[in-house]
């Protein structure tokens, strides 16, 4: 008997063994789908890095592959060197076409060298395709807006400052005869040394130059001081005289300014450098525009530029003048959040905190169609040292690091050296003798550090998607009948429009460059008069105040200045007749909305 217990006890630990064994098998692949800290992703993309164009396209495609419901990637033509200008289109069909719901249009690197911005919008892109349908904002966001993202509106400045030395990458590729000498392009800079950077030259003239080697750190030149001398000259940026004119590096690729070719207040050249011969001379520029003038339910527009941590919109002028008060209002409401959304920026008007712009792409899209624009400058450099203690070590003249001293310290500590090329001996082909170097490699400066890239892309997309959100949405209010005679009746219909942004802005409306608003009533009744009024919830019938609306068909009204944001509006008709009536509000960047009910 005692047998038998001791084989049935060892036969439960027995069992019971191995029901532990599977559960610690089992339970951690269970336990980590349940519970993982953090989702899969779908799509796998590096944000502490740079992708040149090819890597973005791939990129672009990989995440319409992987979600081709929301995605369609187009392009809108080719740069001057023959490359497609991609963009991705978002937009879920499911809440209604693409062209009946307000848009925003993002893009980047107008300037070849301004490269973080063609990140920000990969991220963008990848950010809203992993969270929809996990974050409630971001699936609301997908479903009521569009978006058009343009990684890169530059793809030939962009290439070739990825593959190059970054020397005159800022410009396009159209080819331009900067020195008049009947030649294009043929005098850039030249990487004598192979080692893909544009250094400066030094020549050593003890007690002759003009420069000498700082005590604070033998990297850096300081000019001398008055009546002293130095033991250098600066001899220029590495090169030489390629076309043989006495010259070096002066006519280098394009040499002009993709931002100063569009339609409104466009300069000539000697007014406004680089601005090329016409507006929307630029291949890269028409065929944006033929894209902007292709879809007016763009609402709002991000155009990412590089450095300085600014939060831009227009006038680029003076001489523009000053928005209107209503559109200074609601930029003001969404620039000043922007500033607590991204540290260390500056909300300011682009001529009077910057400087003049002529032929601006956002003058464009705000003046000429209607479009409430921004223009984000992506890196400040008070962002290498961010607390509040080390802010002030960098205002104090001998602290390390304040001034040039600063940029070293963080190379030296956080990037190891990476970014910095000291001086070395090269025997150059014209000045013989010299030393190259004294020069930050090119993803240094107007640039994040690689480390620090993905909370500048997020921070700026979150920016960016603020204002996509506050772009008009038009929405029913309520109605109500009231008969006040024979077969006449008095009827209320409420508007509202929620967001910040009214459906035109009052700059649009003094241009004329937005369709206006369309108000209809459809039914088997006449309208005797309509207007607006202030409430219909405290409607005085012996004072009432109303804004009369005097248009020859009043059942369809045009509404020249759109709706305003954050307001409801109620249209009081005065009908004869009864039935069933279909009021509908249409607006090309609000959307449109209708409500049907019965008058009786």
């Amino acid at each position: 008997m005692e047998e038998i217990k001791v084989k049935t006890i060892y036969k439960t630990l027995a069992c019971a063994f191995v029901v532990v064994m599977l559960m610690m098998v089992v339970s951690p692949v269970t336990y980590g789908q349940k519970y993982a800290s953090d989702p899969q992703f779908k799509v796998k993309l590096d944000f502490n890095r740079w992708h040149d164009v090819n890597e973005l396209w791939d990129d672009m495609k990989r995440l319409e592959k992987a979600f081709p419901t929301f995605l369609k990637l187009g392009s809108v033509g080719k740069s001057h060197n023959g490359q497609e200008i991609m963009y991705m289109t978002i937009n879920n069909p499911e809440t209604g076409p693409e062209l009946s719901k307000a848009a925003m249009y993002i893009d980047a690197n107008i300037h070849g060298n301004e490269i973080q911005g063609s990140e920000i919008c990969l991220y963008t892109i990848w950010y809203l395709m992993e969270n929809y349908g996990r974050i409630d904002k971001v699936t609301q966001l997908v479903n009521d807006r569009v978006f058009y993202i343009f990684p890169t509106v530059n793809p030939d400045g962009h290439q070739y400052f990825m593959e190059g030395d970054g020397g005159g990458a800022r410009s396009g590729h159209v080819p331009v005869d900067d020195d008049n000498d009947g030649l294009y392009d043929e005098d850039g800079p030249n990487d004598l040394n192979g080692n893909g950077v544009i250094e400066q030259i030094r020549v050593y003239v003890p007690g002759k130059g003009n420069m000498r080697i700082s005590t604070r750190d033998n990297r850096i030149m300081e000019p001398v001081g008055f009546g002293e001398t130095g033991d250098y000259i600066i001899l220029g940026l590495e090169g030489f005289d390629d076309d043989g004119d006495g010259l070096v590096n002066e006519d280098g690729p394009g040499s002009y300014d993709p931002n100063r070719n569009w339609a409104i207040d466009w300069q000539p050249d000697y007014v406004q450098g680089g601005a090329m011969e016409f507006p929307f001379q630029l291949p890269e520029a028409n065929a944006i525009n033929k894209f902007l003038m292709a879809h007016p339910n763009i609402a709002g527009v991000q155009a990412y530029h590089n450095n300085g941590g600014m939060i831009l919109r227009g006038p680029g002028a003076e001489s523009m003048g000053e928005y209107p008060a209503s559109d200074v209002k609601f930029y003001d409401e969404l620039g000043k959040n922007g500033e607590r959304i991204l540290p260390f920026y500056r909300y300011i008007v682009i001529w009077s905190g910057l400087y003049t712009v002529h032929g601006g792409f956002i003058d464009w899209t705000s003046d000429g169609l209607g479009m409430i624009s921004f223009s984000n400058e992506l890196w400040n450099g008070r962002q290498y040292f961010t607390s509040p203690e080390l802010q002030e070590q960098t205002k104090d003249p001998n602290s390390p690091i304040s001034g040039q001293s600063g940029d070293f310290f963080f190379d030296d500590y956080l990037e190891f050296g990476d970014e910095y090329v000291d001086w070395k001996e090269f025997d150059h082909p014209d000045f013989g003798k010299v030393e190259m170097g004294g020069r930050w490699k090119k993803t240094r400066g107007r640039v994040p550090p690689r480390f620090m890239n993905e909370e500048l892309a997020h921070r700026n997309m979150a920016f960016t998607l603020y204002q996509a959100d506050e772009m008009p949405i038009m929405k029913m209010g309520g109605n109500k009948v009231e008969k006040i005679g024979n077969d006449v009746f008095r009827v209320w219909v409420e508007f509202i429009n929620p967001k910040v942004a009214p459906t035109i802005t009052a700059k649009a409306a003094q241009n004329n460059v937005v369709r206006p608003d369309l108000l209809t009533l459809e039914g088997n009744v006449d309208i005797i008069s309509a207007s607006w009024i202030n409430d219909a919830k405290t409607y005085d019938y012996l004072n009432p105040i109303t804004q009369e609306i005097d248009q020859h068909d009043l059942k369809r009204i045009m509404i020249r200045n759109g709706h305003p944001g954050k307001t409801t509006r109620t249209i009081q008709y005065l009908v004869k007749g009864s039935g069933k009536v279909t009021v509908e509000y249409d607006s090309v960047k609000g959307g449109t909305i209708s409500t049907t009910f019965e008058v009786k």
